[in-house]
């Protein structure tokens, strides 16, 4: 039997006529600075304390967290995870460790207290800096059209960040309650990547998650922004699901997921068309596609790492579209557009895209928010998909732009 400090593999399904009530908001309630949390569609994770960290050196990454997992096992623990963050850039250094304590629950969605609503952001005075400026971004995408219509390259992902700094110190655990409570069904996370220094967001989109010899993978790629208009929000999403230009940009992910994953599995089911997702700000374009391994062998992390980055974070060819990012984006990634999430000794675990996010220090946000370019883009309506982007965060901190 596990002890509190202990984690199961695998967590049982939530009974929906028996709900755990309190169980996973109790974690939510519980995450402190410092802390490592994670919720996502199956299981709610909270970490404290010291974690064993896994090293960065010139062996891949999943045998490093392997060699990590093993070393705590050794060390007495009955069921080590890993949890944490990989960057955008494969070469920089994860903020991936083995927690000594780590409590586990049923997925937020499952508890009734989820419903409750978050307290009112405060009224913190939010000095707002984009970098780039949205003219400037907007450049950056006509020039990417540009050249794409040349044959350069298909496609890019370009990003642009909000700089936001308060006159008051940030309130983490209140973000991620507000985080948490407008999408329990997505991925909330709260994780330490440096001293001082903090991740967080809610993003929709698992990159990969392994269950035994069960795979499934979910790209999303295509959006729109929704609308507090009912009738106006439905016409959008209809748009969306018949819109040319983001179903070529879609079918490009699901193509590049279905690549790298059919080595590794003897059945892959990968869907005819895409259906739609929706968060609280975005409407997306989202094909769930399934397998079964064919060696149980692979972990889901190793899995993640022969999909990341895909198209929709990156662009194609991949190579091309990191040099573009390269000479556009005049800042450094960080984890957005890596990789957060879990992983168990026996190579289950679930990796997700690391967007609608921030990274937090002392009293200063740096959001994050990109859009996919083709050459059909406009400049225009990629500046409005990143602000639409910007909002899962800006209303969780009560700013606006």
């Amino acid at each position: 039997m596990p002890t509190a400090s202990q984690v199961a593999t695998h967590v049982p399904p939530a009974d929906p006529a028996h709900p755990a009530v309190g169980a996973a908001t109790s974690l939510l309630d519980g995450y402190r600075p410092g802390d490592r949390f994670l919720a996502t569609p199956g299981r709610t994770l909270l970490a404290s304390g010291a974690a064993r960290p896994v090293p960065h050196d010139r062996r891949p990454l999943d045998e490093r967290v392997t060699a990590t997992l093993a070393e705590a096992r050794a060390a007495g623990q009955e069921s080590p995870v890993v949890i944490g963050a990989v960057p955008f850039d494969h070469e920089a250094p994860a903020a991936l460790g083995v927690p000594a304590e780590l409590r586990i629950a049923p997925p937020l969605a499952s508890d009734p207290l989820i419903a409750l609503p978050a307290g009112v952001p405060g009224t913190a005075d939010w000095r707002i800096r984009p970098v780039p400026g949205p003219e400037v971004y907007g450049a950056g995408v006509a020039a990417a059209v540009e050249r794409m219509w040349r044959g350069e390259f298909s496609k890019v992902v370009l990003a642009r960040t909000l700089e936001l700094t308060s006159s008051a110190p940030l309130d983490l655990p209140a973000m991620l309650q507000r985080l948490a409570r407008r999408d329990p069904v997505g991925y909330t996370f709260a994780l330490p990547t440096a001293p001082g220094r903090t991740l967080i967001g809610a993003s929709p989109e698992l990159l990969v998650s392994r269950h035994g010899q069960q795979v499934v993978a979910n790209p999303l790629a295509g959006s729109t922004p929704r609308s507090s208009d009912l009738a106006e929000d439905v016409r959008r999403a209809a748009t969306l699901l018949e819109s040319v230009k983001d179903l070529h940009e879609h079918a490009v992910v699901v193509d590049a997921v279905h690549q790298a994953l059919a080595p590794h599995c003897a059945e892959l089911t990968v869907p005819a068309r895409p259906t739609l997702i929706r968060t609280a700000t975005m409407w997306h374009l989202s094909t769930t596609v399934t397998g079964t391994l064919s060696s149980p062998g692979i972990s889901a992390l190793a899995l993640a790492c022969a999909l990341h980055p895909t198209p929709a974070v990156c662009g194609t060819p991949t190579a091309t579209a990191r040099q573009v990012i390269a000479e556009t984006e005049p800042f450094d990634r960080g984890f957005f557009t890596g990789v957060v999430g879990w992983g168990d000794a026996g190579g289950d675990g679930e990796w997700v895209v690391t967007i609608r996010c921030a990274e937090a220090e002392e009293r200063t946000l740096r959001l994050y928010a990109g859009a996919g370019i083709v050459a059909a883009s406009e400049p225009e309506a990629e500046t409005e998909e990143t602000a639409a982007k910007f909002r899962t965060f800006l209303g969780a901190v009560g700013a606006e732009l």
